[in-house]
């Protein structure tokens, strides 16, 4: 580990982040590039690879524009973009019980793109690269968080046996011994927190009855960059458009074979996904072909199959003195509109901006006063799209013939009212919340 001290500070650094996945290496370079000494905390061993001629990895995110201004404005964006990208202009939902449907189109918004489908390892190499280059981030990997010690409220406090005095930083105990030091830890180490255990900090969760099976697919049919969704009764199946090196695709008749990969996730029920895992390659396109309606022809190949089952949890608290909770960690959302990473990068984007506005002050970074701002700020947004999510789900869900009938005409009936697929198209693309100035290019 490089020593993260500096003159006059008797700690590691000033900011100490648990996590270096894409939320967490965002808030490094936010706050490293302003000038914070940042420590960065990961249990995996090495940094992030990928190769132009590598094979699509099945985890993507859909990054909205405002998603791509925050990286554009850490310069971050353009290596994502000489990378490997795909910009979606449209997308189309429908109902598998009945005739209800609805279209976006980037066109009707007034926008160039409705966002980017982007490999997260492209997303993750293109912030290490930059995090390579901006000498206040240190990294610390290999070894996870086994102790930390918390200042509470002026008393010394004890969190897994280690003590800390609450005039002093956060302290971390790792799993190899060593021990890290900073005005402020920060929990981006997932939704299964081990920090957020650690601190007693709660959360409100429930089992969404789902799995989430994904995988990268070739198709007959180009995808038109289009992100299209189909909800069956189980749950929704989602064909995101990927772009793939056309020395990657197979040589194709029609539209090009670089055209027509897509990643999948498919929501379903624990026992409908084991049983679509343990399907032979040929099955399971076949399978995946006639869920989807054949709209982009037949499903020619898929690559290996993952799934992991789906909770929504939030958690009750996203700070303590010397402590907050960011992305995965403070929220888990169903992944039905793709807003889990967004969601988790603006809530860098604002605590960033707290914390340098409150440095400025010479506010102590782990104050949780001021912290509190961006609690205030955060967590109302994110519980209401944690409903909206579940209400989607639950409605989208329901078998009865009231409410089938109801989601139809509703789909067709917003897809006539210009002003309000505006309004609903904004939300999906992030443009609901405002990014902080101090994040914008």
């Amino acid at each position: 580990m490089k020593d993260g001290r500096s003159a006059g500070s008797a700690h590691d650094a000033d900011v100490a982040i648990v996590g270096a996945g894409i939320v967490g290496a965002t808030l490094a370079l936010l706050l490293g590039q302003a000038g914070l000494r940042v420590m960065l905390v990961e249990g995996r061993e090495s940094t992030t690879r990928w190769q132009p001629d590598s094979a699509p990895e099945p985890r993507v995110s859909a990054l909205t524009p405002v998603s791509q201004q925050l990286l554009s404005g850490l310069g971050v964006w353009p290596t994502i973009a000489a990378s490997r990208l795909m910009p979606y202009t449209g997308m189309q939902v429908w109902d598998a019980e009945g005739n209800g449907e609805i279209q976006f189109s980037a066109e009707d918004s007034g926008v160039p793109v409705l966002g980017h489908i982007v490999e997260n390892r492209v997303t993750l190499a293109a912030l290490e690269q930059a995090i390579d280059a901006c000498p206040a981030i240190t990294r610390c990997f290999g070894a996870r968080v086994a102790g930390m010690a918390l200042p509470r409220s002026g008393a010394t406090s004890v969190v897994n046996a280690y003590q800390l005095d609450a005039a002093e930083a956060t302290s971390l105990t790792l799993t190899d011994g060593r021990t890290v030091t900073a005005a402020l830890v920060v929990a981006a180490d997932g939704a299964r927190s081990r920090l957020r255990e650690l601190a007693g900090i709660v959360t409100r969760e429930h089992d969404t009855g789902q799995v989430a099976l994904v995988a990268t697919v070739r198709t007959e049919l180009a995808h038109q960059a289009v992100a299209r969704q189909r909800f069956l009764p189980t749950g929704p199946l989602a064909f995101l458009p990927l772009a793939v090196n056309d020395a990657l695709a197979q040589p194709a008749e029609g539209a090009s074979a670089a055209e027509r990969h897509c990643s999948i996730v498919w929501s379903t029920t624990p026992e409908e996904a084991e049983r679509l895992l343990a399907l032979s390659p040929a099955a399971f396109c076949s399978e995946l072909e006639d869920a989807f309606e054949g709209q982009l022809g037949a499903i020619e190949w898929a690559s290996e199959r993952f799934s992991f089952p789906l909770h929504q949890r939030h958690a009750e608290d996203y700070v303590l003195p010397g402590l907050a909770l960011v992305g995965d960690a403070a929220h888990a959302i169903h992944p039905l509109a793709g807003q889990g990473v967004n969601l988790g990068l603006m809530d860098v984007a604002v605590l960033a901006d707290e914390l340098l506005a409150g440095h400025r002050r010479g506010v102590a970074l782990g104050d949780e006063r001021w912290l509190a701002r961006y609690r205030r700020r955060r967590r109302s947004d994110n519980a209401m799209m944690l409903k909206m999510m579940d209400g989607f789900r639950l409605l989208f869900g329901s078998r009865q013939p009231g409410v089938r009938l109801l989601r139809n005409f509703g789909l067709g009936f917003v897809d006539g009212q210009g002003e309000l697929k505006r309004i609903l198209m904004r939300q999906a693309m992030g443009q609901r919340g405002e990014l902080p100035a101090s994040c914008k290019p």
